[in-house]
């Protein structure tokens, strides 16, 4: 296992994907996403994903020269062009606008289009959390999940996420998909060869499958059957109808480097509470208190924040076979 400070593993995530071809404004917003995933445990979005990134560069499915451009619709509403790259940096720039103007007028909404994979959405959400507004965010992807009675999928794994700041800091990051698990989950264990859970995913002829390469071929589990799809359909036409991106039934996958850029979309909205309502943050700390009363009850988000908490300041481990990977991607 080798382990990296948290300067070496932001220089090498920078570093890797500068020398794929991403220009370093294109890849600091981005790496700073890769570092954030693994200090909250979430390794799936973490140094996993970057060869993934990398492959994507080299085959032109992201643009590592591309410049986002903002449009500003009007003072709450405003667009920007990702121009085919990361998601990351195109988010960073919406934000420039999207929080200074939620937080004078109460709401504001940000869509971005000719997107890409955004890794942690909750991580864009706590972003704007941390500026004491609502965050809520959603994005588009390459579908996998089929619509209730059907076998051919209609929408991706769609994930829908809300962060909450209070008392002095994020509370709550509520990141879920609208599938049972994301499929990077799957996409882990299809590498290393482990059997995935029952309910997970189906085959290409719909039945229930524990083998994470023949769900890679089939469709994700809506969670919660046909609620799920109907979660994945509400951030489908937000993020790509909305947006003018890319549905996921147009959208190249993110997994492989058949196809040319997904194109998919984000869409954001951040709430200034102390315009609506005085009593918000009271609210809010009831509602936690309420939850963290009980024993063994969890606040959404409660585990990625105390990782977080916990390994800001600690070295980052990663396995030695995608270490050694990534640095041949160095040469």
């Amino acid at each position: 296992m080798k382990k990296l400070s948290q300067k070496e593993a932001l220089e090498l995530a920078v570093n890797t994907l500068q020398k794929n071809g991403a220009l370093k404004e294109n890849a600091l917003p981005l790496a700073l996403g890769i570092i954030d995933a693994e200090n909250q445990g979430i390794k799936s979005h973490g140094f996993h994903y970057l060869p993934i990134y990398c492959l994507h560069l080299k085959c032109e499915k992201v643009k590592g020269s591309a410049s986002p451009k903002l449009n500003v619709i009007s003072n709450v509403a405003f667009k920007v062009n990702a121009d085919n790259g990361f998601a990351h940096r195109a988010i960073s720039l919406g934000m420039e606008k999207l929080i200074p103007s939620a937080k004078e007028n109460g709401i504001s909404s940000l869509a971005i289009t000719n997107s890409y994979n955004c890794g942690v959405l909750g991580y864009h959400t706590k972003n704007i959390a941390k500026e004491k507004l609502i965050a809520i965010g959603c994005t588009n992807a390459p579908a996998s999940i089929a619509p209730l009675g059907g076998i051919k999928p209609v929408v991706g794994t769609n994930p829908i996420s809300m962060a909450i700041y209070n008392k002095g800091e994020v509370k709550i990051i509520i990141d879920q998909s609208a599938s049972v698990v994301a499929k990077s989950e799957i996409s882990v264990r299809a590498k290393s060869g482990e059997k995935i859970p029952e309910g997970w995913a189906f085959g290409p002829d719909g039945k229930n499958t524990t083998d994470a390469g023949v769900a890679l071929k089939g469709t994700m589990a809506p969670a919660g059957g046909y609620k799920g799809f109907g979660i994945g359909l509400f951030v489908e036409i937000m993020s790509a109808c909305l947006t003018g991106s890319n549905l996921g039934v147009e959208a190249s996958s993110f997994a492989n480097d058949q196809g040319g850029p997904p194109g998919t979309g984000q869409f954001f909205i951040a709430v200034n509470p102390e315009k609506f309502s005085n009593t918000f943050e009271d609210k809010i700390a009831k509602i936690i208190q309420s939850i963290e009363s009980q024993e063994k009850a969890r606040v959404p988000g409660s585990k990625r924040i105390n990782n977080y908490k916990k390994n800001i300041n600690n070295e980052i481990s990663i396995k030695d076979e995608l270490y050694d990977k990534i640095i041949s991607l160095n040469k």
